[in-house]
């Protein structure tokens, strides 16, 4: 398994294939996604070699945007299909890596302690310093692709997510759950102004 040539492949693509609109779901996001999986292995004392897997699956788990913005679960999993085994990743290996990008599709449905650390590494900023300006480029790139076009419907979906959203991960939960509850409350309280 060659990881590092692997994540040299897809950082290339999604630098030169990801749409400019995406404020979001950029290249950032995906570097922010390794680092906080690279962190949450080592804090829940992960195999190296889970590790490695549970990384490649974090560089891969968006990548389906370079396709399209529908379905860019599955997409990606086509890519790790088409590209993986190019970098020495076994049919095993590649299921295992999928079933974690399809774990991050909304809702959520992790089937494994590996699956819910890629959910927690993807959703990591709910319950960080940074939610507000990282929701702000969500909401740039849903207005970009006429989902949504005004605050206050963005507000009310960020209490319904906010309110169904469970952090999976010993660590997630002791660390970013307090948090992510104070966040929901000031949200209730302004879509309450409504």
């Amino acid at each position: 398994m060659n990881y590092h040539g692997a994540k040299a492949f897809i950082l290339d693509k999604l630098q030169y294939e990801l749409s400019d609109q995406l404020t979001y779901h950029g290249i950032h996001h995906t570097l922010d996604v390794l680092y906080t999986t690279d962190e949450l292995c080592y804090l829940e004392k992960v195999s190296p070699y889970h590790t490695l897997l549970l990384k490649t699956a974090a560089l891969f788990h968006d990548s389906g945007f370079t396709i399209g913005n529908l379905d860019h679960e599955e997409l990606g999993c086509t890519l790790v299909k088409k590209h993986l085994p190019h970098y020495g990743y076994t049919a095993s290996q590649i299921d295992l890596i999928c079933g974690m990008i399809m774990a991050t599709k909304i809702p959520q449905t992790p089937k494994n302690f590996l699956e819910k650390i890629i959910c927690d590494a993807d959703l990591d900023y709910l319950g960080r310093d940074d939610f507000y300006d990282i929701g702000d480029t969500l909401f740039e790139e849903l207005k970009a692709y006429q989902v949504l076009d005004n605050e206050k419907d963005w507000n009310r979906i960020q209490v319904s997510f906010l309110e169904k959203h469970q952090f999976l991960t010993p660590t997630n939960i002791r660390r970013r759950a307090g948090r992510k509850q104070r966040y929901l409350h000031e949200l209730k309280e302004l879509v309450a102004t409504y």
